[in-house]
C-alpha cells in the first residue's frame, strides 16, 4: 500500500480551519470542498492521458485528454462532502455509493447500501471517505469494490490515523491512500486524535 500525505500550504491552512471546533457547518462545508479539490488534484496526478490536437481560435495545439474511465465512490454519508469537488475536477466521472455505518459500541462497520457502476475492471476507482480511523470501513469498501471487479482503487481521505493505515495495508495492500494529515492515533472510542470530530455531524449540523 502506498500512503501519500499531501503537503501544500493552502491545504494545511484549510485543514487548520476544519480542525477548529468553532468553525460553523456552513464554513465547514466550504472548507471541505476546497481541501477535497486539492486532494483530488493530487490523487489524479498520474491517471493516463492520450495525446492529440485541439484547434484554438488561432492555431492547432497539442492536447492531452484523460484516457481512462474514472469512477468516484463516496462512502455515505460523510463522503458526500467530497463528491462535488471531485466532479468539479472530473465532470465525466461515473459515480457510485457505498453505505457503511459504524456501530458506536464496537466501532465495527456494517454495509447497508451499495450502488456502483458496472465493469469496474477498466476504471480507476476513487473511494471518498474523509476519515480513515480504524481502517475497517475502508477495507470493507475496498473489498466490495474489488469483488465487483475493480483493480485500481485509490482512497482519498482528509485525515488518517496510523492504526487505520496499518490495518488497510494488511487488508488491501494494492490500494493507494491520499490524505492531508497522518494524525497521532485513536482514542478509546476509536475517534482520530486530534482529528476533526465527527465529520458527518460537522458537515450537516447534526
Amino acid at each position: 500500500m502506498s500512503l501519500h500525505v499531501v503537503e501544500h500550504p493552502l491545504l494545511q491552512d484549510i485543514l487548520t480551519r476544519l480542525r477548529d471546533r468553532t468553525t460553523p457547518c456552513d464554513d465547514f462545508r466550504i472548507l471541505s470542498h476546497r481541501i477535497s479539490l486539492l486532494l483530488v488534484s493530487e490523487a489524479t496526478r498520474d491517471i493516463p492521458t492520450v495525446a492529440g490536437t485541439v484547434e484554438t481560435p488561432l492555431a492547432v495545439a497539442e492536447a492531452n485528454r484523460v484516457a481512462v474511465r474514472v469512477v468516484a465512490v463516496p462512502v455515505l454519508r460523510a463522503g458526500i462532502g467530497m463528491l462535488e469537488a471531485f466532479l468539479d475536477l472530473v465532470p465525466s466521472a461515473h459515480v457510485g455509493y457505498f453505505g457503511l455505518e459504524r456501530d458506536e459500541t464496537t466501532a465495527v462497520a456494517r454495509r447497508y447500501y451499495e450502488k456502483v457502476p458496472k465493469n469496474l475492471g477498466d476504471a480507476v476507482v476513487f473511494l471518498l471517505d474523509p476519515m480513515l480511523a480504524t481502517g475497517g470501513s475502508a477495507a470493507m469498501a475496498v473489498d466490495g469494490l474489488q469483488g465487483m471487479g475493480a483493480r485500481r482503487v485509490r482512497l482519498v481521505s482528509i485525515v488518517a490515523a496510523p492504526e487505520g493505515v496499518a490495518y488497510l495495508e494488511k487488508a488491501a495492500p494494492d490500494v493507494e491512500v491520499f490524505t492531508a494529515a497522518l494524525d497521532r492515533g485513536l482514542d478509546e472510542r476509536k475517534y482520530i486524535l486530534p482529528g476533526l470530530g465527527d465529520f458527518g455531524d460537522r458537515l450537516y449540523g447534526t
